[in-house]
């Protein structure tokens, strides 16, 4: 490496850029550091680049007292520098920077040393070295800085929105998402969550009929049972009717199940889910639930491993150009209350919150005694809206039977 280096220190330019204290002659060998320093008085006398045969004779010349075993083995030392290639600018500014920081680095680290052990003489020198050399020991950054042009950011600022809802009250507020979108819906229990998800990918109008590639990754209900939902939902039909009427049910579900991808993941984690985006490309992620990919080793609260969770599926969107959809659960203050807040959020009242785009949460009313069924009135409360900055509520039904949010 050094005899790389040194062929690189041939070139004037490069040894322009690092001549002096950037590149001192102890970061070499003895028999190389007598080389370098034949290269020092070359740039000093001629200005220019030298050929390695230039500073081979110019070494001899100006060491008359070197035996001839010497001078044979500084021949043989500068046959193979000839034989080098010179590094690319790029490398050998690398290489170099790493050996003036480890040599450096020991001298730092001897006087630390030396402090330590009660030579307080030594504290002088170590905060000069610390000042002098302290920007060397952060990396280097070339930097390809994006593109602000009006073009660019009319294109990438969401004036439109790529995958619009399907649900008429909602659209009218909150048109859509685009890729690189987070979006956390949350529900108490039997409030309607996959439905909701069904109906937004499956049923008429859903992001499956707009052409888009969905990948839903379940943990929680079993993935037939999701699935019976995705079918009811771009059906139409109940699960009784499809039973009675199954090639009819084929011919409605035909158009949109090929871009429907179901799996049960449960027991996996966010780098899995990193690698399936990686591998198939999906439009739009479902995770159902989103909190159960969470790793919860190394945090030392639940709700650090969560926020950690929503900031690893907020990158994934971003790095895999696709719309992400978190599913959680709402916690006990949410029950039967019909205007709802980031802060009921199980596990992670702001953490998780914080990384969404969009954070839409459903409500239902509260039962009423000796009532039948629950009412199929649903309000979806936007509370986190950075895609228009809307913020409220809006009401739809849910038909139970076709799992498809209506309004």
């Amino acid at each position: 490496m050094e005899l790389s280096l040194i062929r690189s220190l041939m070139d004037r330019e490069f040894y322009e850029d690092h001549r002096g204290s950037r590149c001192p002659d102890r970061l070499f060998s003895s028999d190389v550091r007598k080389i370098k320093q034949s290269i020092d008085a070359a740039m000093d006398r001629y200005e220019r680049t030298v050929t390695p045969d230039e500073i081979e004779a110019l070494f001899i010349a100006n060491n008359p007292t070197l035996t001839t075993a010497q001078k044979s083995s500084y021949r043989s030392l500068f046959g193979q520098i000839k034989r080098e290639q010179p590094m690319g600018s790029d490398v050998a500014q690398e290489v170099l920077s790493k050996l003036f920081q480890q040599v450096i680095g020991e001298d730092i680290a001897n006087l630390g040393f030396d402090y330590v052990n009660g030579d307080k003489s030594s504290l002088e020198p170590l905060r000069q070295m610390l000042e002098q050399y302290g920007d060397d020991f952060t990396p280097n950054l070339s930097i390809e800085w994006d593109d602000i042009d009006i073009e660019t950011l009319l294109a990438r600022n969401d004036l439109e929105a790529r995958w619009t809802f399907n649900i008429p009250t909602l659209v009218r507020k909150v048109e859509g998402v685009n890729a690189g979108h987070l979006i956390e819906i949350g529900a108490r229990p039997n409030t309607g969550k996959t439905s909701f998800h069904a109906s937004l990918i499956a049923s008429p109008g859903g992001f499956a009929h707009q052409g888009a590639n969905c990948i839903i990754l379940c943990n929680e209900e079993g993935y037939h049972r999701v699935g019976a939902r995705y079918l009811t939902a771009a059906t139409g039909m109940t699960m009784q009717e499809v039973k009675a009427n199954p090639s009819k049910a084929r011919d409605l579900y035909a158009p949109v199940k090929e871009r429907i991808k179901i799996k049960d993941a449960t027991g996996r984690d966010m780098n899995w889910v990193e690698s399936v985006c990686k591998a198939y490309k999906p439009d739009i992620v479902l995770l159902d639930m989103g909190d159960k990919f969470a790793k919860t080793g190394g945090f030392s609260r639940p709700d650090e491993a969560l926020k950690a969770n929503a900031v690893h599926a907020r990158m994934i969107a971003k790095q895999h150009d696709c719309a992400m959809f978190y599913m959680s659960q709402l916690s006990a203050e949410a029950e039967g209350k019909v205007i709802l807040n980031q802060s009921m959020m199980e596990g992670s009242r702001t953490g998780k919150a914080a990384e969404a785009d969009l954070m839409i949460l459903i409500g239902k009313s509260p039962s009423v005694e000796g009532q039948e069924e629950d009412s199929p009135l649903r309000h979806i409360n936007i509370v986190k809206n950075k895609l228009n900055g809307w913020h409220g509520m809006v009401n739809v039904d849910l038909n139970y039977k076709t799992a498809r949010y209506e309004g």
